[in-house]
């Protein structure tokens, strides 16, 4: 059973059947610092029931209507959406008919002025300069010279020696290297 004011209600049905069976004879009953007669408090019983199930058939209903929108509406917005994909295409130039259907016109980019074109071109300029960056035909032109070889650091670990083969030369081998097995 549910909680709450379905709760509530059930109790209103019992006190209203109670009240029917056992207080239809009695003259008034005291109640809250008043006077009602068995009829009034039947009455505000029913009254109560009434309310709770108008309200429960409300839910009932919405929950039904709220079913059939979701199950409805996906179609129903991809074809709005095909509509305003076709309003645009057919009507993209005229903004006031585009306004007829509730559309806005696609934005047209203002022209830059020459003092924000220069001012972009510098800035460009300056973040090429510090990131060091280049095109590919001046990447082709850099070459590079080595001046100095750096010697790697020398580690901890022991050095393992052992035999040491000599490069031949090509008048000790006659041009081909000896197999070193």
């Amino acid at each position: 059973m549910r909680k709450g004011k379905d709760t509530a209600m059930v109790l209103a049905q019992k006190l209203l059947a109670g009240t029917q069976k056992h207080l239809s004879n009695v003259s008034s009953l005291m109640l809250e610092s008043g006077s009602f007669t068995p009829a009034q408090v039947e009455a505000s019983l029913q009254t109560l029931i009434n309310l709770r199930t108008a309200v429960n058939d409300a839910k009932a209903v919405t929950q039904a209507k709220l079913a059939d929108e979701q199950a409805q509406a996906p179609l129903l917005q991809s074809r709005m959406a095909a509509l305003v994909v076709f309003v645009k295409a057919a009507f993209g130039k005229s903004p006031d008919v585009l306004a007829d259907f509730g559309l806005q016109p696609k934005k047209t980019s203002t022209p830059l002025t020459i003092d924000q074109k220069a001012a972009a071109a510098a800035k460009r300029a300056a973040t090429r300069a510090a990131r060091h960056t280049m095109g590919t035909k001046q990447k082709k032109n850099v070459k590079g010279t080595i001046t100095t070889i750096v010697a790697p650091a020398p580690s901890n670990a022991p050095v393992v020696t052992g035999p040491v083969a000599s490069a031949p030369t090509a008048a000790t081998s006659g041009g081909a290297a000896p197999r070193v097995a």
